[in-house]
């Protein structure tokens, strides 16, 4: 697989990432902290499930594959609920724990098991396979920094700022219907 290829493979795997971060990033509560356990935990778990899957085969995603997809689709309805919730109420501190930093980051990485599956089982060579999750994983982590970084900008019109967990709690439910729905 060449390099073009690869990345592009690499920027379509992290727009899950990046529309879950774009969406996170307007709660008000989400601090520095927060923001790179989410960066780390979504770029860690896309490269790594990039080869676990091509390390497990094509077989396995005719079995279990369909099923994380509709958890992810009900875990990214659950947080935008608890971010509606929090425009509702005056209450403006959601808990973000590590927990959350590791069902999220799966959540969003079930696409690359798949191309695991799919794209790169055929690939022999461990360093090469090394090589793409790494890839994959360095892609997600750039475009989830870039992701926060927009949230910022967007939390500072008034507008918007003002109904921030509104817009993302209703954009992660809507992601997650779709997701579940695929």
């Amino acid at each position: 697989m060449n390099l073009c290829s690869l990345l592009l493979i690499a920027i379509a795997l992290s727009l899950d990432a990046f529309a879950v971060a774009l969406c996170l990033g307007l709660n008000s509560s989400l601090n520095i902290r927060n923001k790179i356990g989410f960066i780390l935990s979504f770029a860690f778990f896309q490269g790594f499930f990039t080869l676990i899957g091509a390390k497990v085969g094509y077989t396995f995603i005719s079995h279990i594959a369909c099923i994380p997809e509709v958890a992810a689709g009900i875990v990214l309805i659950m947080v935008g609920l608890l971010m509606i919730k929090e425009g509702l109420t005056n209450e403006k501190r959601i808990h973000f724990s590590k927990s959350m930093y590791i069902i999220l980051g799966i959540s969003v990485s079930i696409d690359a098991l798949v191309i695991g599956f799919t794209v790169l089982n055929e690939v022999s060579k461990i360093n090469e396979l090394f090589y793409y999750s790494l890839v994959i994983g360095l892609v997600t982590l750039l475009n989830t920094t870039i992701a926060f970084y927009i949230s910022k900008l967007l939390k500072n019109i008034y507008l918007l700022s003002k109904y921030a967990s509104f817009i993302g709690g209703i954009i992660l439910i809507l992601f997650g219907i779709n997701m579940m729905c695929a």
